[in-house]
């Protein structure tokens, strides 16, 4: 079997401390070790809700393993034992780990060879049946190997291409022509490109429609996997030499980028590592979760007193910008007086029943855009919402394809590298986040003790061209500017928007091309949970 059937539950008697069995019987035992920590006996108090599943003696085993970040995890081999991290680092190493991680290891995208012919198609159903014929080609091979073997997997940028693509560049040059055109180059960064595909359709589209602009395009593809940089780069180069492929993780980037740029974030942001919390039902102090590995390789979720910076940044913006946490949005929290009722139950538990997913991933790729590309605009889309979570608010699907058949689990702690881990996005949340770290100065967002990177600028009251802080947004129209070349342009933002998959696609799609012989349209009518920012 490849899932065990014995998932425990988090029970309330046990709300803090959950162990969860090896989600691979047939993973080897052969698994890298860290060192220990130095003091074991530190005031480090993981295991705050008592437990009957976690003895003293398991307790002060926790106590003595090395606390990891993804960064140290990173230059191992094989998953560690003996150790506890965050739960973002925890997930950051399952899915990106260069030697045993999800995406470098066991995803492959889905890319047909030819488009789908939309026209010879007559409704949805045999739409369908062609993107399953396609998909059982593309990944046929994947599905016989024994154990999950490769995660085939599909994006609306392959499943629409070029038509995807195209939408994307007309909404982009578009923005272009009105803000920046002729006095700036047209210079597009997109993080984690996949195949390639999305930045050949854009490339395409801009050359042969708009070639004015496309003497001036600079297409950069930020790219943390080494084998699809040089796959985008085999594949890209020759017929767009603008193309250039970095490998590197946007969360590594310490080049400022000072002039106009727009940055695509296409299907990425659902697979950033999120924080895990609960709150304490006496007052409300929120919680921080770790993932303890032990001797076995098995998993304890265990909660202590908020100590990571970035949480408590993450904590602090949220509440600057009057969002209620989403675990504390029933009346019953509100009420100390029926807590306190709840709290004096036998067997009740000391913190909140369910956990709470937090971006905080997000929120440092929000703060490397402030940084490093201060005039950039950004174009994302993802998920706003799933099916088939696992328990929790704002909780990712974990799943895993077993010969050809989709596995969904009951928690993010699974065996790492053999599982999708993907979250919704609250788009709302998404907005005023990216408003409020947009607006402040960069010197306020770094974390406490850290310092800036070589070559940042720091922002001293005019940031010629452009003053960043509280004039990023600008709510009416556009701010008028000197151009390079002696004439004006157009700069500055609107307040991003929120668009529905289909609202974005009406506005910028070429839905004749799309439309099936029914009338139907896959390109409106699929991709119903996913929003655009722009």
């Amino acid at each position: 079997m490849l899932i065990s059937s014995k998932w425990p539950q988090i029970s309330r008697q046990v709300a803090t401390t959950v162990t969860l069995k090896r989600s691979l019987a047939s993973i080897p035992n052969s698994h890298s070790k860290l060192t220990p920590s130095a003091n074991p006996k530190s005031k480090d108090r993981i295991n705050y809700n008592k437990s009957s599943i976690l003895s003293s003696d398991d307790d002060s085993k926790h106590l003595s393993y090395t606390r990891a970040t993804a960064s140290d995890l990173a230059k191992l081999q094989k998953p560690p034992r003996e150790v506890k991290m965050l739960a973002r680092d925890f997930i950051h190493d399952s899915l990106y780990n260069p030697h045993y991680g999800y995406f470098p290891k066991n995803a492959v995208i889905f890319s047909a060879d030819q488009p789908i012919n939309f026209h010879a198609l007559k409704d949805l159903p045999h739409f369908q049946d062609a993107v399953a014929r396609k998909y059982n080609d593309e990944g046929g091979a994947a599905f016989t190997e024994p154990g999950p073997g490769k995660q085939v997997w599909h994006t609306p940028t392959e499943l629409f291409k070029p038509w995807y693509g195209q939408a994307m560049a007309r909404c982009l040059v578009n923005d272009y022509m009105l803000r920046h055109f002729p006095y700036e180059d047209f210079v597009i960064y997109e993080l984690g490109a996949g195949n390639g595909t999305l930045a050949q359709n854009v490339l395409d589209y801009v050359r042969d429609n708009h070639p004015e602009v496309y003497e001036r395009t600079r297409y950069r593809i930020v790219e943390i996997s080494r084998n699809l940089a040089d796959l985008q780069e085999a594949r890209l180069h020759a017929a767009h030499p603008t193309v250039e492929v970095i490998h590197k993780s946007i969360f590594d980037w310490d080049i400022r980028v000072p002039g106009p740029c727009y940055f695509m974030a296409m299907e990425v942001i659902d697979n950033f590592p999120h924080d895990v919390l609960r709150y304490r039902l006496d007052d409300l102090k929120p919680y921080q979760a770790l993932v303890a590995i032990d001797e076995d390789g098995d998993f304890s979720e265990i909660y202590e007193p908020i100590n990571d910076p970035l949480i408590s940044q993450f904590l602090q913006y949220r509440s600057e910008i009057q969002h209620t946490p989403p675990a504390l949005s029933s009346l019953f929290y509100s009420s100390p007086t029926l807590r306190s009722v709840y709290r004096a139950m036998p067997f009740s538990p000391n913190l909140t029943p369910k956990p709470e997913f937090i971006p905080t991933q997000l929120l440092i790729f929000l703060k490397v855009l402030r940084e490093y590309f201060p005039r950039h605009r950004l174009l994302l889309s993802d998920f706003s919402s799933l099916p088939d979570t696992v328990v929790g608010f704002d909780a990712p699907v974990v799943q895993t394809r077993y010969r050809g058949t989709m596995v969904p689990v009951e928690t993010f702690m699974v065996q790492q590298g053999y599982f999708d881990i993907f979250f919704p996005t609250s788009f709302d949340l998404l907005r005023d986040m990216y408003e409020l770290v947009m607006d402040k100065p960069i010197g306020g967002l770094r974390l406490p003790g850290s310092r800036p990177k070589q070559g940042v600028i720091e922002d001293q009251g005019e940031s010629p061209p452009l003053r960043l802080g509280s004039n990023f947004f600008v709510p009416h129209g556009r701010r008028v500017l000197d151009g390079a070349g002696g004439g004006v342009e157009l700069d500055g933002q609107e307040a991003p928007k929120i668009f529905t998959h289909q609202e974005f696609m009406r506005a910028y799609g070429d839905l004749d091309a799309t439309r099936l012989r029914s009338g139907e349209n896959p390109l409106l009518d699929y991709y119903k949970n996913v929003k655009v920012l722009f």
